[in-house]
């Protein structure tokens, strides 16, 4: 199988991190932060060692203000539950995913929050203008994807960011596509919250992902529990990160996202965001060419701007024909549909029938992408 779907997640996993992996959770697979014994403690020092990683991968003053959750879905419901009070103003943009959208839209119809979603333009990127002409003065948070999991263009969160500084509003940046291809540096981006998962760029294993907070910010946690401190008490504490990690970590995606970083670190970063650049271009060129063919975003693909990340239709089929046509005749794994951002597919003309996203990982080659272009150029006959 050609696996062209790595914006969903990638795969496969680097082999050595998998081996790791496990070798580590059967060497220490026990209950962290809950027993004093020598693998609790080792369990737990892990932990704290992988949040110091993140703290300094994502440019974070404060490691115990680095949360583990689920995914991005969880971070992205305990930071909006915790941080939204009722009166509150929130901007967020057309490109967004249903967990941003989803969460935002309940809040507004349970009248909790109002909330202004700007537009993007042709290309793909939206403008910090209409960010800064959205704001009002009741405007508590501006939520905005660091780059689109549909068009895959990286947006201008730095200047956001500092127009967001200026007015005292809070920034939160969804990096989940972002993070492990380009550096994300809170500071430099001026965020209040990143929110990241580890099944995507980061190549780390499902069921992992996190939040990362300022120190500054006000933010409740809207679960409860145990904690493996002050469990005499029945107020759940105020002690970060304990406040919002209620519950039994996830010590084996904890461990395969430490392990899948510190490959990334000895791959570098730049060097493979180049090499998935390199061959996203020679697709985009590829699928260009091809009559019946319409790409969606930016036609500047460059180094910088852009994920590797490319949507498309073809005439008049249906994106789930097309992308069953792929898969069954050349065996290749494509993301059809609405991508869970349906502001964008509705912004291009596209929400009826949706489109087909190839989406480029490590392991991707030039065969791979030559392979993706013929059986396009077959179909299109």
């Amino acid at each position: 199988m050609i696996y062209l779907d790595n914006a969903a997640t990638t795969w496969p996993k680097p082999r050595q991190v998998l081996d790791q992996m496990v070798e580590r959770f059967a060497a220490m697979g026990v209950s962290p932060g809950r027993g004093s014994y020598d693998a609790a403690l080792e369990a737990s020092d892990f932990i704290h060692g992988t949040r110091t990683k993140l703290a300094r991968f994502f440019g974070a003053p404060d490691a115990n203000r680095v949360i583990f959750t689920a995914n991005a879905t969880d971070a992205l419901n305990t930071a909006l539950l915790g941080i939204l009070k009722p009166g509150d103003h929130v901007i967020t943009t057309r490109l967004e995913h249903n967990s941003v959208l989803r969460p935002l839209y309940h809040l507004q119809q349970n009248n909790v929050i109002t909330c202004t979603i700007v537009p993007f333009n042709q290309e793909g990127f939206v403008s910090p203008q209409d960010i800064k002409n959205a704001m009002q003065s009741d405007t508590k948070l501006v939520v905005m994807t660091h780059a689109s999991n549909v068009l895959g263009t990286i947006q201008p969160v730095k200047k956001v960011g500092a127009v967001c500084r200026a007015r005292g509003i809070d920034l939160l940046v969804d990096a989940s596509q972002s993070a492990g291809q380009i550096p994300v540096n809170m500071e430099e981006l001026n965020a209040s919250v990143l929110v990241f998962t580890g099944h995507k760029s980061l190549y780390g294993p499902p069921g992992i992902g996190g939040l990362v907070l300022h120190p500054d910010l006000e933010i409740e946690p809207s679960r409860f529990g145990g904690t493996g401190i002050v469990s005499s008490s029945l107020v759940h504490t105020r002690e970060f990160p304990h406040r919002l990690e209620a519950g039994t970590h996830n010590l084996m995606g904890i461990m395969g996202l430490s392990l899948a970083m510190d490959y990334l670190s000895e791959k570098g970063i730049s060097t493979l965001y180049k090499q998935e650049m390199e061959l996203i271009k020679e697709l985009y060129r590829g699928l260009f060419a091809i009559k019946g063919v319409e790409l969606y975003g930016s036609p500047k693909i460059s180094t910088h701007g852009h994920l590797a990340v490319l949507s498309a239709n073809l005439d008049n089929l249906n994106s789930a024909d097309l992308g069953a046509i792929l898969d069954g005749d050349f065996d290749i794994a494509v993301r059809v549909g609405l991508h869970c951002a349906p502001l964008v597919h509705k912004t291009l003309g596209t929400h009826k029938r949706g489109a087909v996203r190839f989406s480029l990982g490590i392991f991707n080659t030039g065969a791979d992408i030559d392979h993706a272009i013929r059986a396009m150029e077959q179909i299109a006959q």
